[in-house]
């Protein structure tokens, strides 16, 4: 097994609101291996990019981290002082927002962005930087780098400008890449490239990946293990292999059912999870999913249920695998 890079530990994180504190993300753990993908699934709301703000200690001014631990290449990141963030963040570990266009400044060229990133990071001249923008670019894929080094991101196309964002968050070749959402508002035929692209460039530069998606689909193509996030919370997590041929957690379940599939009748309707993500302002008593899952019991509405391992190292919240073999 590689090395593991990324240790995290029962990470709660809650936001302060109108109505006080509100918990975003509850006691969730997962590791994160060398040169290894790592997906992250669920709805809108699960908590999923809470999750990776976290551990790159980027939260809003009204969040923070209540209790939990994140250990990077050994050294606690909760916590820890300023300069050390600022010599892990963008250098060892990077990532890539949901949405290119507001993540670029739209007053500076392609160009200096890229190389203000590397100046910042790295001991390269001017000359030098300019030199490793033009590698990363190509590197991204893009054509004429050369030139677009010279354009503004609204010159470019949403999967142009995605591409520019991946050969900046790689240009300092990172340890880990957080992904959040990197194919959002984007067509199909451009997630696949944008897809085949981040793992071309995980491949070939040995980096980590925490890819976080709501699409079971993509994950599929890319990562070796998954964590589901629901409410906050992990409900399951297992390599991809084993989450596809035998999902445990009812979520889990409902989220594979609703990919569509090439022999789907077009006339029936997409099966789909009934109800919504509940507000982290909503008190919950129980498991977090049971007003929405098909197998709650009366135990599921009144307790809340353990993240138990399995005999074979899969890990699931459910009463259905209470005591952490399959029932």
């Amino acid at each position: 097994m590689s090395e593991k890079i990324l240790e995290v530990r029962q990470l709660a994180t809650s936001f302060h609101t109108e109505r006080g504190w509100q918990q975003a993300i509850d006691g969730v753990s997962f590791d994160v291996y060398q040169g290894e993908i790592l997906g992250i699934v669920g709805e809108s709301g699960s908590g999923k990019s809470v999750t990776a703000y976290s551990v790159m200690q980027i939260l809003a001014p009204t969040g923070k981290i209540v209790s939990g631990s994140v250990k990077f290449d050994g050294q606690e990141l909760v916590g820890a002082d300023e300069k050390l963030l600022r010599s892990v963040r963008g250098n060892r570990i990077s990532i890539i927002f949901q949405d290119p266009m507001t993540s670029l400044n739209p007053t500076y060229t392609i160009g200096r962005q890229l190389m203000e990133a590397i100046l910042l990071h790295t001991d390269r001249n001017r000359h030098q930087a300019c030199e490793r923008a033009v590698e990363m670019l190509k590197l991204g894929n893009v054509n004429e780098p050369e030139k677009r080094m010279k354009q503004y991101p609204h010159q470019l196309s949403g999967g142009m400008r995605q591409r520019v964002m991946i050969a900046m968050a790689l240009a300092c070749e990172p340890d880990i890449l957080l992904a959040d959402e990197p194919t959002t508002a984007l067509d199909v035929t451009i997630q696949a490239q944008i897809m085949r692209l981040l793992k071309q460039l995980q491949e070939k530069m040995g980096t980590s990946i925490i890819l976080i998606t709501h699409d079971l689909g993509i994950v599929a193509q890319i990562a070796k293990h998954v964590m589901v996030m629901y409410c906050g919370q992990a409900v399951e997590y297992s390599d991809v292999r084993s989450i596809y041929k035998n999902p445990l957690h009812p979520y889990t379940a409902g989220l594979l059912r609703s990919i569509p599939k090439l022999t789907d009748d077009d006339m029936e309707e997409l099966p789909s999870i009934p109800g919504m993500v509940p507000s982290p302002s909503e008190k919950l008593q129980g498991c977090r999913f049971a007003p929405r899952c098909e197998k709650c019991g009366a135990r599921c509405k009144k307790e809340m249920p353990d993240l138990v391992t399995l005999e074979d190292g899969r890990k699931v919240r459910c009463f259905l695998y209470e005591g952490g073999v399959e029932g």
